[in-house]
């Protein structure tokens, strides 16, 4: 089932690779990263100006501060950044080698911890993580590994997010074409009883870009997610050219036909939580691709329904 494709660009000048999206309610803007082009990017819709601030390394994700700024997972560190365009203060560093490993896809947690996920560049390896930060209260910087590749191999962190009641951790890897849910337990940071929610069908063997509706017979991979008041999971499928919409239980709900063929990952934003603007990516893409979809890299929009959940912030 696809429901109709009332996507529109909320910007003209493409990223190369446009990940973790969020909404900033007291400003009124949108925040995201451009993880190969190494910048952080805002805009307030309403005027439509796209603000940059180059990174020295590749964001992978970033989140709103509850005092102000923002945290940012670049390759070589965590850092927190007081302002726009303000000093880069190191705050912790992540257990992976940097040459081939860095941070990805990431967000708070209800009680403000910093979560990010890795990539191994390499794709060969498993050996990805995913880790929780901690400095709430003022205290010195805690990082703890959650899901360690020694016991869950990932290759590629992504679709991090939380259920309405924060009791249900929601992660995908994306080469697997997996998303798994836990339990989750905020005050006690701990995670049990891992299942599948979703499982995709893997990419067909020589898979090229096919601009035909059926896409080469290939459906995505799951990126980047997001989820509504209601519990439902909406997944960027990358190489997918759509957005699936999954129930709390894994049955799946809806598809979103995208105007791009590498969705990134989706946020909810606007006064009424309505709008769901969706990243992508154009970075490594063919020339056959960027020709048939020429708006790669941009952001887009779209109104539903049901909001989505506030954006959690940093709390430092």
């Amino acid at each position: 089932m696809h429901a109709n494709n009332p996507w529109q660009a909320a910007t003209t000048q493409p990223c190369e690779l446009g990940e973790s999206p969020f909404w900033h309610p007291q400003e009124q803007r949108l925040y995201w990263v451009d993880i190969s082009g190494k910048q952080i990017l805002r805009m307030a819709p309403a005027q439509g100006t796209v603000e940059t601030w180059d990174m020295p390394s590749e964001p992978g994700c970033i989140a709103p501060a509850a005092s102000g700024g923002l945290v940012i997972a670049l390759r070589h560190g965590v850092f927190r950044a007081r302002n726009w365009h303000g000093p880069l203060v190191h705050i912790a560093t992540l257990e992976a080698d940097p040459a081939h490993l860095r941070a990805n896809d990431g967000k708070c947690d209800a009680l403000g911890r910093f979560w990010i996920g890795t990539v191994d560049e390499t794709k060969i390896a498993r050996n990805a993580a995913l880790y929780s930060l901690d400095c709430r209260g003022g205290r010195a910087p805690q990082i703890e590994r959650k899901i360690d590749p020694r016991t869950w191999p990932v290759t590629t962190a992504n679709g991090l997010a939380w259920s309405p009641d924060g009791r249900t951790l929601y992660w995908a890897d994306t080469p697997s074409h997996t998303v798994h849910a836990w339990d989750f337990e905020v005050q006690t940071n701990a995670l049990t009883r891992p299942r599948i929610l979703a499982q995709f069908i893997p990419k067909p063997a020589g898979w090229q870009f096919d601009p035909t509706p059926d896409n080469g017979g290939y459906r995505g991979r799951p990126d980047g997610a997001a989820v509504d008041i209601q519990g439902n999971y909406f997944v960027a499928l990358f190489e997918g050219r759509r957005v699936c919409q999954f129930a709390p239980d894994g049955t799946l709900l809806a598809e979103f036909a995208t105007p791009v063929q590498c969705p990134t990952m989706p946020c909810f934003g606007g006064d009424d939580l309505k709008t769901i603007f969706l990243t992508s990516a154009r970075h490594g893409r063919s020339a056959a691709e960027l020709a048939a979809f020429p708006l790669s890299g941009c952001v887009f929009s779209r109104r539903v329904e049901v909001p989505g959940l506030p954006v959690n912030y940093f709390s430092d």
